[in-house]
């Protein structure tokens, strides 16, 4: 059988029901409302970014690796900045102390005014480029100015290990009738070349004449860049003794020579064949012959077998340039005996329709050559069936002929001179 409550006991326990369902329903409203505000707003932008990295064709890690990396790059990057506005504010400090101040004594206004621009000490700037020993004799009786390189010292270093492969050009102002060059030194900054050069020198202009030595770093496939010189004016020079001394090179004068130009081409000689092949690669920088400021150029190669003319050859001619490129080859037939005998003269010419062809320049390699045109020759004969390819700065044609003095006669063998003597005896 059932119970039955009171009346009192029943409102009771429907009050108690009552507050436990209110209570229940304020609570959860609220908790409601939290969960979905945050999913409305986080859900889009976290779905967005998942879309891209999606999208991306790589694993998760190595997609965050690229990022790190980026990251890193950047903060180094503008690291490196800063070092570098910190290192050239240092260096206008020291710039401005180099500023000598020993003068300012602060008793007067002096000690408030810049000094002058000669006043600041430049000392520290110049470059130090080295030294030269030479040497200088007169012979009065023969005319002759005997002109002696013996070593250099200290070199500036041309070249990227620190080195130079320095040579010595020697010639006598104004004339210039002849240049002379040294051997090449390989890699170092203190040759010794013990060389000597002749000269014919009236005595007349000797006291107007000037000696030039220029140290050069030699390049094999660029323009032979300028170490220093020296300049000495024969009039100061006591001829009573032999001049030696050394002398700090001086940076290159102002009032250099004349450019003609460079000119790059390839020996190779087969003992086997007593083949001589001459390819003329190009030339640049040629002086300009016509009033448009160009030349019509064209090379012209001759052998000279015992100083006098033998076989010549010549190149196309290239119109209205003066950095013409050839490469043309030129094979010629010199025997083993020949080869040692031989010079050959290679001359840039401009080409007038009208008028005579005129000379640009000219240099002469071979057994009587001097300086990079007789290591160009010697690299040939060591190196047979081999092409050597080098640059040679042109001389003026005045040059090059008063030093090589070609005979221009062909000599008559002996046994044609032995017939001529019995059909026309004298």
């Amino acid at each position: 059988m059932s119970k039955i409550l009171p009346p009192q006991h029943s409102s009771h326990v429907k009050s108690n029901l009552l507050s436990k369902a209110k209570s229940f329903t304020v609570t959860d409203h609220p908790t409601t409302l939290i969960s979905t505000y945050t999913n409305t707003t986080a859900d889009p932008a976290v779905a967005f970014i998942n879309g891209l990295l999606d999208r991306i064709p790589l694993p998760r890690w190595a997609i965050y690796t690229i990022f790190a990396a980026g990251g890193l790059l950047i903060l180094l990057c503008c690291l490196c900045v800063c070092i570098k506005c910190c290192c050239k504010g240092k260096k206008k400090k020291k710039k401005n102390e180099q500023i000598d101040l020993k003068a300012v004594n602060g008793k007067t206004t002096t000690a408030l005014v810049q000094p002058d621009v000669a006043d600041v000490d430049y000392g520290s700037t110049k470059k130090q480029r080295g030294k030269l020993l030479y040497s200088l004799e007169y012979d009065g009786p023969l005319s002759e100015l005997k002109l002696g390189i013996k070593q250099a010292s200290s070199l500036m270093a041309m070249d990227l290990g620190g080195t130079s492969d320095p040579y010595v050009r020697v010639y006598i102002l104004p004339e210039k009738s002849k240049t002379y060059e040294t051997k090449v030194f390989r890699s170092t900054l203190n040759p010794v070349f013990n060389e000597q050069f002749t000269f014919q020198l009236p005595k007349s202009t000797l006291t107007k004449s000037t000696a030039v030595m220029k140290v050069f770093d030699f390049n094999r496939f660029s323009k032979h860049e300028i170490i220093g010189e020296i300049r000495v004016q024969l009039c100061n020079v006591d001829w009573n003794h032999i001049i030696e001394e050394w002398q700090e090179l001086e940076a290159p004068a102002k009032f250099e020579e004349e450019n003609l130009g460079e000119i790059c081409f390839s020996l190779r000689y087969v003992p086997s064949a007593s083949k001589l092949t001459v390819v003329i690669l190009e030339a640049k920088n040629l002086k300009s012959m016509d009033v448009g400021g160009s030349s019509d150029p064209y090379v012209k190669m001759q052998l000279a077998l015992d100083k006098r003319k033998w076989k010549k050859k010549k190149t196309s001619i290239k119109k209205k340039t003066l950095n013409p490129y050839f490469n043309e080859s030129f094979v010629f037939d010199v025997s083993l005996d020949q080869i040692q005998r031989v010079n050959l003269v290679v001359s840039v010419w401009d080409h007038d329709a009208v008028t005579r062809n005129d000379p640009i320049g000219k240099i002469y390699l071979g057994c009587d050559a001097t300086g990079n045109q007789l290591r160009h020759w010697a690299d040939m004969l060591s190196n047979p069936r081999r092409p050597v390819a080098q640059w040679h700065s042109l001389l003026s044609a005045e040059q090059v002929n008063s030093t090589l003095t070609l005979k221009k006669k062909i000599p008559i063998p002996s046994k044609m001179k032995e017939s001529a003597q019995q059909w026309y005896p004298k």
